[in-house]
């Protein structure tokens, strides 16, 4: 292995892991070592879930796990958006025609048995194609029941599962996640700490033929399940991956029993990055209570006392090792509370996922005929109609008709389906009444920046309403320009009523605007909620109420998703209600700030 660096996971002064003699091993090293690990045991340990963006370091470490790959196994590299039929094998248009009877054609998954799969953008693969790769990881075969085939080929590989995802919203889906032994974070490495492997294919030949003789003693496995509780992992099968790990790596040091340092490296590379809270700190030893009286022990008790208590002591120190190499910001974080987010699904655009005829992203097909502008699949057609050319042809002698080369039917069509993203539109309804109308504009402003920002990504654009005296008026209608938020809130004046029924009911009305014309809308609502002015500009704090409630209540209706961020000094019970009646999320934000509002609103429209 690489010569040994600094543990940058030790930041605070902290001791090295005990188990190890100096210098805790690099982030660099222990990924070499995590690549080195998986080709001895790729069924066993199920692959590398490797979060980096593109670059030299990525590139040097694929490049080794490529080199270190025995001669012949079978490499594969699965497109983000890749159809079924090319991921789990289907019909052989081509040979179909020319035989006359179906034949299959091999997926991408059967290719890959024995080898390894790279999945390029996993952070945005789609579930479904997710399902069907976990389907094959844990039956070890592709199932195939299509096209007049049935079909049960195996498949077992490892995957390496390239994660480019930027920031905590980003991620691979947690049933995928769940499945590889090994998380690995590139993104903080600099390219000269990127150095060669000193382990080469040499090496790894060599140990897998003596990964079946090594052993791993029922305590040593009992360790590594008290060490996952400890950390709060809550899945079984990061025990199970940290046994096959620990006996990776004995086979790799030519042994064939497990020691302490396979468990420690098991620990480290498997459990450390998975840990959800730090392990509990044991009580301060209070007074020694009084010894019991002597009873006569029987022959169990006094084997049992004569047997040392290893297994606590080795259990301590794998814990000590595991939680050295834990991050120190992720150390930080548990240590004031705040568990690691899901990296659920909250990648790409906003808004909502919508069926079209002729346009969008092919999701499918669907049998039926071609009819108000549906396109027709010619391919899958000709795949449906294929196993049953023959039957088709002696269905045609037996009559006296000429048989043609290729019979189509009806029930052979198939039309494609798309889909494809609406786009999403935020409406800020901003009260400008009142002495303190300019900081929340402020704040509105710095808020709209922010969206739109990140419009460019996101695809969404960015609408102002502002109410104040006795109506309310359109600031900003739905746009992306940056230039043009910015003038149309500079100026804005401040102070007056507060005509809330009119800001809501306009913002509504540009809302279902957006959503008549197949958008997304998401409306914020920035008030204290103590209206005063009705519809028509009268005063009167009761019925401006009343009418700000009804408002509400109408948007409810329309099924607009909704925040009302209460910027009262003090939270009050009609920013609450008004948030009840109008079926939004409430959120009491008196000092509010521009990144705290982007995050309120992301997580409203995600």
């Amino acid at each position: 292995m690489s010569t040994p660096g600094p543990n940058p996971a030790v930041a605070d002064g902290g001791t090295p892991a005990p188990l190890q003699a100096g210098p805790g091993p690099s982030p660099w090293d222990d990924a070499v070592l995590a690549a080195v690990l998986m080709t001895i045991d790729p069924v066993g340990t199920g692959g590398v879930a490797l979060r980096a963006l593109p670059g030299p370091v990525r590139d040097q470490w694929l490049s080794i796990m490529r080199d270190l790959q025995p001669e012949g196994t079978p490499m594969r590299r699965i497109p983000l958006h890749v159809a079924d039929g090319r991921l789990l094998g289907g019909l052989d248009l081509a040979a179909t025609l020319n035989a006359g009877r179906p034949v299959a054609e091999k997926g991408l998954l059967v290719e890959a048995d024995g080898g390894v799969i790279e999945l390029s953008m996993a952070e945005r693969i789609a579930p479904g194609t997710a399902a069907r790769l976990n389907m094959a990881f844990d039956s070890g075969e592709v199932v195939l029941e299509r096209d007049g085939l049935a079909l049960r080929t195996p498949s077992r590989f490892a995957v390496v599962a390239l994660d480019e995802g930027v920031g905590e919203d980003e991620g691979l889906l947690n049933a995928l996640l769940d499945r590889l032994a090994f998380h690995l974070d590139l993104n903080y490495l600099r390219y000269d700490q990127a150095i060669a492997c000193d382990y080469d294919v040499e090496d790894v030949v060599a140990a897998r033929p003596r990964l079946s003789q090594v052993t791993i003693s029922d305590a040593q496995v009992e360790t590594l399940c008290n060490i996952a509780l400890a950390l709060g992992i809550p899945s079984l099968r990061a025990s199970i991956f940290a046994s096959r790990v620990a006996c990776a790596h004995a086979a790799l040091e030519e042994r064939t029993e497990v020691t302490d340092e396979d468990l420690a490296i098991a620990g480290r590379l498997v459990l450390a990055p998975r840990a959800t809270q730090l392990p509990p700190m044991e009580p301060p030893p209070d007074a020694e209570p009084p010894p019991p009286e002597p009873e006569e022990p029987n022959q169990d008790e006094e084997q049992s006392n004569q047997e040392p208590q290893e297994p606590q002591e080795l259990q301590d120190k794998i814990l000590e090792a595991t939680q050295a190499a834990i991050p120190a910001g992720l150390l930080a974080q548990l240590q004031m509370g705040k568990l690691r987010r899901s990296r659920a699904r909250a990648t790409g655009k906003a808004g909502a996922v919508q069926n079209a005829p002729s346009r969008g992203r092919p999701a499918g097909v669907l049998r039926g005929e071609p009819r108000a502008g549906q396109r027709l699949n010619v391919i899958e057609t000709l795949r449906a109609a294929a196993p049953w050319q023959r039957i088709r042809r002696e269905e045609r002698a037996r009559a006296g008709k000429p048989s043609n080369r290729l019979e189509i039917r009806q029930d052979d069509f198939r039309i494609t389906r798309f889909k494809h993203k609406s786009e999403s539109t935020t409406v800020f309804v901003v009260d400008a009444s009142g002495s303190s109308a300019l900081h929340r504009l402020a704040e509105a402003k710095g808020a709209v920046e922010l969206l739109l920002a990140d419009c460019y990504v996101r695809r969404d654009q960015v609408a102002l309403v502002a109410f104040r005296g006795q109506g309310a008026e359109v600031l900003l209608p739905p746009t992306r320009s940056l230039v043009r938020a910015k003038r149309s809130l500079a100026g804005l004046p401040g102070g007056g009523g507060t005509p809330l029924a009119s800001g809501i009911d306009l913002g509504m009305m540009m809302a279902d605007g957006v959503q008549r014309r197949g958008g997304t809308p998401v409306l914020i609502i920035m008030t204290d909620g103590r209206a005063n002015v009705a519809r028509d500009g009268t005063g009167g704090r009761t019925r401006a109420n009343e009418e700000a409630l009804a408002a509400a209540r109408m948007v409810r209706s329309l099924e607009i998703a909704a925040l009302v961020i209460d910027t009262s000094p003090r939270p009050q019970p009609q920013g609450r209600e008004l948030a009840r009646e109008m079926g939004a999320v409430y959120l009491p934000l008196p000092h509010a700030d521009a990144n705290a509002l982007n995050q309120a609103v992301r997580a409203t429209a995600g």
